[in-house]
């Protein structure tokens, strides 16, 4: 019954589509035309054409526009009730080797061991400078070194 009712709706949606194209479309009358006249008749149903794409594209950017509108409007309903729905978090609690073997899937069949893999790095010793009065170096840089010592000499 359900199938029967299928076929009759089919039916009558073909029926409609064939009404509206024949009141839309007239059908052409090609018989007896001449060269130029067809010529003519092709330059108008490209015409025609040219009209229906024009409205095709115009109807297509405002339903896009209405949508993005659309969008627009319905996060500023929820901004304004205040109510983001947010997903719920679980935590999860997993292993480095679970995470790895999770990550790289089969390439890694053993276990990881990180501090093995790590890396010593030695410390170099730092040479200690000796702790030395810091006006001696500075005389000693500046070149006053000998002047101090005529100054003391002439006292």
């Amino acid at each position: 019954m359900a199938s029967a009712m299928l076929e009759k709706e089919k039916e009558h949606k073909r029926q409609e589509r064939e009404s509206a194209l024949s009141e839309r479309v007239p059908p052409l009358q090609l018989s007896g035309l001449s060269v130029q006249d067809l010529q003519a008749l092709c330059k108008e149903l490209h015409h025609k054409i040219d009209v229906v794409d024009e409205e095709r594209y115009d109807i297509d950017a405002k339903v896009s526009k209405s949508s993005k509108e659309f969008v627009d409007l319905t996060t500023k309903i929820f901004e304004l009730k205040g109510k983001m729905k947010r997903p719920a978090l679980k935590r999860v609690k997993i292993s480095a080797d679970a995470m790895l073997g999770a990550l790289l899937g089969s390439k890694v069949k053993e276990s990881v061991d990180f501090k093995a893999n790590l890396k010593t790095v030695k410390k170099e010793e730092e040479k200690k400078e000796e702790v030395t009065d810091w006006r001696k170096n500075v005389e000693a840089m500046s070149g006053m070194e000998g002047r101090k010592k005529l100054f003391d000499a002439g006292q």
